[in-house]
């Protein structure tokens, strides 16, 4: 009987060299034998996005690996391990205009370090990492817009750049790149606004073929620019021009964003990074190392992975200040000295409280989504627990009332007081009622 595993293991050294290490980190590691069928091996893919674009590009190069380094004419075929993503709106290829070699307008804001071939791969960003090449391989032919959402330090900016970067270098793309952050559009559509230029800005950005955009939360409640950005995006799309966008939170989670745009930044793929595991964390430092002048012990890597869990820029961080410290006392780079110098991190920090998670623990405790403690629906089953969110939310964080409001889809702060009176009227009258609360307040605290 044919053991499935070494027939594919045989291909994978060949099809990593042949395909180079981003290409097989990405689209080839993530396959596994799942069957041999009489002479076909058949190899799942984590799903059906991955399933595609494997078999329209690299399915002959797996054959052609599987027989020579086995010896034996087998056939390939792949499956989809989960349901099929939600097919997106698939773009036409740009159409052809007159030749220009790729620029990038805003390039001083791209950090040459940000590239796919330094982005480490791990379970918490392997698909978000999928997709942005995918885009950079064929821009708006894939999927467009694509929305990366995630927390701060994760690597959103990391990947949105790796796609500007990759389409200027790698494909030498005759493509004119924007990347730019929301913060800024706010900015210069604010100053064309003063020197009466608006045309000159909405050429700037509607000429555009790729149109990268970082931070998109910034406009929310900006009345002025998303309705500038509206019509810059249905430019773009109408066009089949490339839209990135990345944010973070997910579009439906954005507080004041217009309907309109939260419904087209979903005609594309949205997908998220979480923070990385141990072993991803390790890998980044050991990357981060590459690049330095000193040797660093694996114990003081595997110490600094374990005490910075959550955020990259952090993480790293951490390492340039052992690193810097060793130089500078002209000392070994040591477990001690690493425990020395971020001896700060070592203290038990406060748990910081925040309003998402404690919607997040209310929705759960009162069987109500997310969404609905965030928008204005006045169902007395979504009224309540909302009411004991914001209570909740002044009673454990630092916010002002209006600053509340803005986590709750803009309620003003008229609103959060008289719910915070009303459930204290509640607590005082209604001790099955108390005791509920009082088991949020404490699942959040622990």
């Amino acid at each position: 009987m044919v053991d499935i595993n070494k027939v594919w293991d045989k291909a994978r050294p060949q099809l990593e060299s042949q395909l180079g290490k981003v290409v097989y980190d990405t689209w080839i590691s993530p396959l596994s034998p799942s069957s041999m069928r009489q002479d076909t091996l058949v190899l799942q893919a984590p799903d059906s996005f991955f399933k595609d674009w494997v078999e329209k590009h690299y399915k002959g190069a797996i054959r052609a690996a599987v027989q020579q380094t086995n010896k034996k004419q087998f056939e390939v075929e792949l499956t989809a391990d989960s349901a099929p993503l939600a097919k997106s709106a698939l773009s036409q290829p740009p159409k052809e205009g007159r030749h220009r070699s790729a620029e990038i307008s805003e390039s001083s804001s791209l950090n040459p370090r940000y590239t796919f071939e330094n982005f480490v791969i791990g379970p918490s960003n392997r698909h978000a990492h999928a997709y942005s090449l995918a885009v950079a391989e064929s821009p708006a032919k894939a999927y467009n817009p694509l929305f990366i959402y995630g927390g701060v330090g994760l690597g959103k900016t990391h990947l949105i750049q790796a796609i500007c970067h990759h389409i200027k270098n790698n494909r030498g793309q005759n493509a004119k790149i924007c990347y730019i952050p929301s913060e800024r559009f706010t900015n210069e559509l604010i100053d064309a606004i003063q020197r009466h230029s608006t045309s000159a800005f909405r050429q700037k950005y509607r000429n555009a073929d790729i149109l990268v955009i970082d931070d998109i939360h910034f406009i929310a409640g900006k009345e002025s620019t998303q309705e500038e950005f509206f019509h810059t995006f249905n430019t773009l799309y109408d066009a089949h021009k490339q839209i990135v966008i990345c944010s973070d939170r997910p579009p439906k989670e954005i507080a004041n964003l217009q309907d309109r745009l939260v419904s087209r930044f979903g005609w594309g793929l949205t997908t998220d990074i979480q923070p990385p595991d141990l072993e991803t964390r390790v890998a980044i430092l050991k990357k981060k190392i590459e690049r330095e002048p000193v040797s660093v012990p694996d114990d003081v890597i595997f110490f600094i992975a374990q005490l910075i869990k959550t955020n990259i820029r952090e993480l790293e961080g951490a390492l340039i200040r052992t690193i810097a410290y060793s130089l500078l006392e002209e000392k070994p780079i040591t477990l001690s000295l690493a425990q020395e110098v971020l001896k700060d991190l070592l203290k038990e920090p406060k748990k910081l409280i925040t309003v998402d998670f404690i919607q997040r623990c209310v929705a759960e405790e009162f069987g109500v989504s997310l969404h609905d403690l965030k928008t204005k629906r006045r169902q007395k089953t979504v009224v309540l627990p909302r009411q004991v969110a914001m209570y909740i939310s002044r009673e454990l964080t630092e916010l002002s009332l209006p600053e509340i409001g803005e986590c709750f889809g803009g309620k003003d702060h008229t609103t959060v007081l008289h719910s915070c009176n009303k459930i204290k009227d509640l607590l005082n009258s209604n001790p099955e009622f108390k005791d509920r609360v009082e088991r949020v307040i404490n699942t959040i605290q622990q």
